[in-house]
């Protein structure tokens, strides 16, 4: 009696705040099998919801009279009446939707009747495009992932320990990852979108915030072109685009009678193979030839990224005498990757529709808002809110992962588990270095690994190159960190012992760093080839492409956003710099014709010096601007959304003579202009980069003080947009002035997709030109093609200098 006098009192609280009664039920077909995410909605309102996978369904409703619509892909709508003055179960049975043929005509040419129907639609999208300038709603919004199968061990980790730390079965299956959000979601033509998370629920992450967005999940297929970035690297054409009817093939399947609206049921196939569209099922609606609804998927021909297939499932509903709205959409993907396989599915649920909202001035600006008390909501809560019932799994994993997490931030178990990570290995120390960690204090010790520490150079010999570093966690809320970290070097040939200090600080929007010490350091100060490369091309192939100095220093620095897009940074260093010899001349292998040059790259011949012993002062000034006032605000942070327009920069640097010894007196100004991936449709992104610069004052500098360029003359090399395949690393330095420019294409496939091996492998088409002008090189040119696979870029360049070929090599990009 006590439990019953306790439920019932809960239930009498509840009910009355909320002024809220349940509809429930379960959806089923005739043979008495659960109809999935079929939609329920309220005739003539945008109030409704979805069944869950098992065709169970809750709708909250004030008391009154309604009449309540049922619908599912496939099957006849059916309706009911009812009157609702306290929780009432309902339960309904869908018939199949039968789409007849009888009445349809094939014309005289034998073209199916489907193209005048998807022409009529094709002539109608940009009308739907544009139909509503402005609305808000509420979305509501369920992602899904589970692990199919996964392999005993991975990467030598033990999966089936992973396996119980994320709460899945002995054979290492299970849901990865659960979630629930509510958001408002606001938009005004032709691109601004404003989404304010209500509600976070995330599983097994008490203080996590769901990665759900209703911006990621928006589809419209009244777009010529729907960008999946994530899933394909080719926009994908929709069936009723301009140009479908290249890429199409249609065939009508019949068609029904629904609310007294006649719907065309048509079959949308992809014209050949690796084409990026859509396989599936697009209903259109008679004498208006909008979308009723759809049911469409994409599969690996289409040279998709990780998933074998996605599915998405729109359905509309009118939310006035005009206008059709999406009531839910549902996507669904399974696929693989190394051994694992994944399935799931997000599911979004729109209600509440205003087309003629009032909007503040700036609402815009911020495209995300997510505050600190999202994730605060009750299971009370999500018991009144929740449109989509939960299954009996993911009600199983609702209790079981909230405990877990509730036992993972707990002391004793952040320590047990830093106990057993933190024991020393052997292997570690010399392969993969060492982190000791303190989960609870948010500290890590990070030791380097051997192995990586040792490398080789013609100045130092043989040298050991070591470093430490500590990093804690200082505030938790705006995920703000302090490291500091230190370096020991010594090289065994030249005996010279250096070692330096530094340390990152946050300080408000900004980051003070510092580093003092001594150093060997590469004399292109943007550091072209690393350690490990030369380290290889030296001991095996006799070629000794870094060149050095050693320098004491100390060097002060701040960098941050001042406001909106515009970010800046300043630096001071003093330098005592020092040019060294060469000591060593061993190599494991030496290739014939190969011989180490000095380690003067303007005089490869001579070991003499390039530059005396000097000292420099100097002050650096950078500061850029992306045009960004869009941004999305966290509970930690706020982060700017990148701009369609170009990023614009300016650098001053200038050396100032006779403070604390300086030798330099120099003025050097530049500015550059960069954008990445712009969009170019169907033909892949387009990525450039310009600048250029001029030395106002040269009356007294180093080589180190030059104007540098990031060149490459070896095989392996890591790109970037405002780097050269062939430069030489150090020869075309300048010390007066500069005009650079680099121009990247990605075709995404477009040229080599039909090509059914290429395909399968998911290359890229690149194309790449480099442009230099400087003093004593005149209008250098390198033009690159060639593929990528996921970042790994193989590549073949030429050089050209005033028309005349220099140079042609392959080169390998290893910057995954």
């Amino acid at each position: 009696m006590k439990l019953t006098l306790s439920l019932l009192f809960t239930l009498f609280i509840t009910g009355n705040i909320f002024g809220q009664i349940n509809l429930t039920g379960k959806i089923k077909d005739e043979q008495s099998n659960p109809v999935p995410f079929a939609s329920i909605y309220l005739k003539n309102t945008t109030i409704g919801t979805s069944a869950n996978s098992e065709g169970e369904y809750t709708l909250q409703l004030k008391p009154g009279q309604y009449e309540v619509l049922f619908k599912a892909v496939g099957y006849k709508q059916e309706s009911r009446k009812i009157d609702i003055k306290a929780g009432l179960l309902l339960n309904v049975i869908l018939k199949p939707e039968a789409y007849l043929l009888n009445a349809v005509n094939i014309n005289a040419t034998g073209e199916d009747p489907a193209y005048a129907i998807m022409r009529k639609a094709i002539k109608k999208r940009k009308t739907y495009l544009n139909e509503v300038k402005e609305y808000t709603c509420e979305v509501y919004i369920k992602g899904l992932q589970k692990l199919l199968d996964a392999p005993k061990r991975f990467l030598g980790r033990d999966m089936s320990q992973l396996g119980r730390e994320l709460g899945l079965d002995s054979n290492r299956r299970g849901i990865i990852y659960l979630s629930e959000s509510e958001s408002k979601y606001s938009y005004q033509a032709p691109d601004n979108v404003h989404e304010e998370m209500i509600s976070s629920k995330v599983s097994g992450r008490n203080r996590a915030f769901s990665f759900n967005r209703a911006t990621d999940l928006k589809v419209n297929f009244y777009e010529n072109l729907e960008h999946w970035d994530e899933i394909s690297n080719r926009p994908l054409v929709s069936p009723i685009a301009d140009d479908a009817m290249l890429y199409y093939n249609y065939k009508l399947l019949g068609e029904s009678v629904e609310n007294g609206e006649t719907i065309y049921k048509v079959r949308v196939k992809p014209r050949r193979d690796y084409d990026p569209c859509f396989n599936g099922t697009i209903y259109i609606l008679k004498d208006s030839w909008r979308i009723y609804g759809l049911d469409l998927y994409i599969t690996k021909k289409a040279n998709i990224n990780f998933a074998d297939t996605v599915k998405v499932n729109q359905q509309f509903f009118p939310v006035n005498n005009k206008a059709w709205m999406t009531s839910s959409a549902k996507f669904d993907f399974v696929g693989g990757l190394f051994g694992f396989r994944f399935g799931g599915y997000f599911i979004c649920i729109y209600k509440n529709y205003d087309l003629t909202p009032t909007f503040q001035k700036k609402e815009f600006q911020e495209v995300m808002r997510i505050t600190r008390e999202v994730n605060k909501k009750d299971s009370l809560y999500w018991e009144q809110e929740r449109p989509v019932p939960l299954t009996q799994e993911e009600k199983t994993d609702y209790i079981k992962k909230d405990k877990l997490a509730k036992h993972r931030e707990s002391k004793e178990y952040q320590d047990s588990l830093d106990r057993r990570n933190n024991k020393f290995k052997f292997g570690n120390l010399i392969m993969g270095g060492v982190n000791i960690r303190n989960r609870y204090q948010k500290e890590t010790f990070h030791y380097d690994p051997i192995v990586g520490s040792f490398l080789f150079n013609t100045v130092e010999g043989f040298a050991f190159n070591y470093g430490v570093s500590f990093t804690k966690q200082i505030d938790s809320v705006t995920n703000r960190f302090v490291r500091f970290g230190a370096h020991v070097r010594y090289g065994f040939s030249n005996h010279l012992l250096n070692g330096n200090v530094n340390a990152t600080i946050p300080a408000g929007d900004f980051r003070l760093n510092f580093t003092g010490g001594s150093d060997v350091v590469d004399l292109n100060n943007r550091v072209p080839i690393s350690s490990s490369t030369n380290t290889l091309y030296s001991l095996f192939d006799r070629q000794n492409y870094e060149k050095l100095y050693q320098k004491d220093f100390v060097n002060i620095s701040v960098n941050g956003r001042i406001s909106g897009g515009w970010v800046g940074s300043a630096g001071i260093e003093w330098a005592n710099r020092k040019w060294l010899p060469n000591t060593s001349s061993y190599s494991i292998i030496s290739p014939g014709g190969n011989n180490y040059t000095s380690n003067n790259p303007l005089n490869p011949a001579a070991d003499v010096p390039l530059f005396p012993e000097n000292q420099s002062f100097k002050v650096t000034l950078r500061t850029s601007y992306d045009f960004s006032d869009k941004y999305e605000t966290y509970p930690n942070r706020r982060r700017y959304i990148q701009s369609p327009y170009p990023t614009i920069g300016f650098n001053y640097t200038k050396g100032i003579k006779n403070i604390l010894g300086s030798d330099v007196d120099y003025d050097l100004v530049s500015a550059d202009i960069t954008k990445s991936d712009i969009p170019m449709g169907m033909y892949g992104k387009t990525s450039f980069y310009a600048g250029a610069g001029k030395f106002l004052n040269a009356n007294s500098l180093y080589f180190p003080d030059y104007k540098q360029f990031s060149g490459n003359q070896v095989l392996f090399y890591q790109g970037g947009i405002s780097k050269f395949l062939l430069l030489d690393y150090y020869r075309f330095s300048t010390y007066t002035e500069y005009v650079e420019g680099h121009f990247e294409h990605n075709f995404s496939g477009f040229i080599l997709n039909k090509l059914p091996l290429i395909r399968k492998l998911k290359l890229q088409e690149i194309l790449d030109v480099n442009y230099l002008s400087t003093p004593n090189l005149k209008n250098y040119t390198e033009v690159g093609v060639g593929v990528e696979y996921f970042g790994f870029r193989v590549m073949y360049g030429r050089s050209y200098n005033s028309g005349s070929n220099i140079h042609s090599a392959l080169r390998i990009d290893l910057a995954l």
